[in-house]
């Protein structure tokens, strides 16, 4: 299992549910702490403001569900699906995520701080507008993903691939440029400049 940054343990859980079936259940408001979940059932559900904190989600499928204004905290994903799903102005602070897949899924806004996305697949996936500071990226695949506007200041970017990523508007001050793939990906002008600084070169106007 992937480690979270720093080497902290995940949070203990205190129950269990096993093995349910909430496809298509609205989970909106619900409030659940040190919780684990295991092989459920969560495709398309509905979530708005339900929050979760310190839960653990093993097998779990998210497969096109919506979650709107929620709240995952320190939370710890194993061998889970993202197929499709959609995350809105939602908070997943210190969350880690480890075998997981994440085709399709769509992030807009919301702060995904110091979560752990340590050699994740996340090429397809698109995050916009959201909050990643200091996220462990150490390893990513994201190949072709979306990560316009994202706060990635402080964040661990050490040998991830962004070929071909759409990075434009994001924070790369954390990037540089000999550890990470950036072949074809696209960015701005104004990054263009910390690129170049990073790489050691000064940029004159004339």
């Amino acid at each position: 299992m992937a480690e979270r940054k720093h080497g902290r343990p995940a949070p203990e859980t205190h129950t269990s549910i096993v093995s349910k079936d909430w496809d298509g259940d609205d989970l909106s408001g619900q409030s659940h702490a040190n919780v684990a979940f295991v092989d459920v059932d969560m495709t398309e559900v509905t979530n708005e403001g339900a929050v979760f904190s310190e839960c653990t989600f093993r097998g779990v499928r998210f497969n096109a569900s919506t979650h709107t204004d929620a709240a995952f905290l320190n939370c710890t994903f194993t061998r889970s699906t993202f197929f499709d799903a959609t995350f809105t102005g939602c908070k997943l602070v210190g969350s880690m995520f480890d075998g997981c897949t994440f085709d399709l899924l769509k992030v807009v806004g919301g702060d995904w701080s110091f979560v752990g996305l340590p050699g994740a697949n996340l090429g397809g996936a698109t995050f916009e507008d959201v909050r990643m500071r200091e996220a462990d990226l150490t390893g990513a695949r994201c190949e072709g993903a979306t990560l316009k506007r994202v706060d990635l200041s402080g964040a661990w970017l050490q040998r991830a691939d962004l070929t071909r990523c759409d990075l434009r508007g994001s924070d790369l001050t954390s990037i540089h440029p000999l550890t990470v793939e950036l072949k074809d990906a696209v960015i701005d002008l104004r990054q263009a400049v910390v690129i170049a600084g990073a790489l050691g070169l000064e940029v004159r106007s004339d």
